[in-house]
C-alpha cells in the first residue's frame, strides 16, 4: 500500500507531466517556480519549431524527514523528452535533485535543490589574436561527454558542483594540454589531489578560456551557430558577472543550433539556452568559446 506522500507526489508529477505535453492546460497545482520553468521550456519549444513527442520520468526517493508534521522528500528526478523538428528526433534527458514538502498527504512545496558554492573571481585581459593552437579531437571529447554524462569518473575527484570539472575532463580527454602546476592560480590542470581553479571553477574556467594563450585556449565567438562538438558555453545566470556554469557541445537539433552535456544537474543533449532552468533569469548572459584549432 501506498504512503500518503508517494500518492501526493505521483500525483504532482503527473500534472507536471500533463502541463508540459497538453499545449493549453492551465494547472493550478504546479509550484510557481516550476510553471515558470515549463511555460519558458514550451515557449522555447515554440520558437525553435520543435514538437515535443514523448516524456519519460523516473523518479528515485532517497531521503524523508519529518519536520513537525511536514514530511521532506528530496528525490532525483530523471526526465527524458523525446523533441522533433523539422526531420530531425533527438532526445534530451535531465536529472535533477528536488525536495518536497508534503503535509497530511497534501504537496505543499516542491522545488529544485540549486547546489551554491563561492566561486573564485578571477578577471583577465581578453586575449590577443596571436594563441598558441594545439589539435583538439573534437570526437574524443564528446565520445567522454556522452561515456559519463550521468556518471563519474574514478579517476577524477568528483565536487558537489561538478559542471566545470566534468567540461574540464572532456577537453583533456580532447588532447587539451595541461600547464600551469603546481600554482591553483595559474593555467588549467588536474594532477592526483590537486587541480588548478579553472579546472573546477566556472567563473575562473571562463576567464581562462578568455585568456589563455598556451595549453588550453579558445577563440570566444559571438553566436551559439558559430560553435562546433566539443565546444564550451559558460553561463553567468544573474548577469552580474559571476560566472556559475558551464557545458559542452555534443549534438546539434534539427535548426543547426547547439545541445550540451553537463554536470550537477546531470544532462545530455539540453538545448543550450537553458530556459528550463529554475536558475535561469531575463539577465542571464553566455560566453561562446571555439576550443583549440
Amino acid at each position: 500500500m501506498r504512503k500518503k506522500w508517494q500518492i501526493a507526489l505521483k500525483t504532482y508529477l503527473e500534472s507536471w507531466l500533463a502541463y508540459q505535453l497538453e499545449p493549453h492546460r492551465r494547472c493550478s497545482s504546479l509550484t510557481l517556480q516550476d510553471k515558470e520553468s515549463l511555460d519558458r521550456f514550451k515557449e522555447s519549444l515554440s520558437k525553435r519549431h520543435a514538437q515535443l513527442l514523448k516524456i519519460n520520468v523516473k523518479i528515485c526517493p532517497f531521503r524523508m524527514q519529518r519536520i513537525e508534521g511536514m514530511e521532506k522528500v528530496t528525490y532525483m528526478l530523471q526526465v527524458a523528452r523525446l523533441v522533433k523538428i523539422k526531420n530531425h528526433i533527438h532526445m534530451e534527458e535531465q536529472i535533477v535533485k528536488r525536495q518536497s514538502g508534503i503535509y497530511d498527504g497534501y504537496l505543499v512545496t516542491d522545488e529544485e535543490i540549486r547546489e551554491d558554492t563561492m566561486q573564485k573571481r578571477e578577471e583577465f585581459p581578453i586575449h590577443s589574436p596571436s594563441i598558441e593552437r594545439f589539435d583538439y579531437n573534437r570526437r574524443a571529447a564528446v565520445q567522454y561527454a556522452e561515456r559519463w554524462w550521468n556518471d563519474y569518473n574514478p579517476a577524477f575527484h568528483a565536487f558537489q558542483n561538478d559542471c566545470t570539472n566534468y567540461v574540464s575532463q572532456c577537453l583533456y580527454a580532447g588532447g587539451a594540454p595541461m600547464r600551469g602546476a603546481p600554482d591553483r592560480n595559474q593555467g588549467w590542470w588536474y594532477h592526483g589531489n590537486a587541480w588548478s581553479y579553472s579546472w573546477a571553477v566556472a567563473h575562473s574556467l571562463r576567464w581562462h578560456l578568455s585568456s589563455s594563450l598556451t595549453g588550453l585556449t579558445a577563440v570566444e565567438k559571438n553566436e551559439a551557430t558559430e560553435l562546433g562538438l566539443g565546444d564550451v558555453i559558460c553561463y553567468d545566470f544573474n548577469g552580474d558577472g559571476r560566472w556559475q556554469h558551464t557545458t559542452i557541445v555534443t549534438n546539434f537539433d534539427g535548426n543547426g543550433e547547439p545541445l550540451v552535456n553537463a554536470h550537477t544537474s546531470n544532462s545530455r543533449s539540453r538545448y543550450w539556452t537553458y530556459e528550463d532552468s529554475t536558475a535561469w533569469t531575463p539577465s542571464i548572459q553566455y560566453k561562446f568559446f571555439r576550443i583549440g584549432s
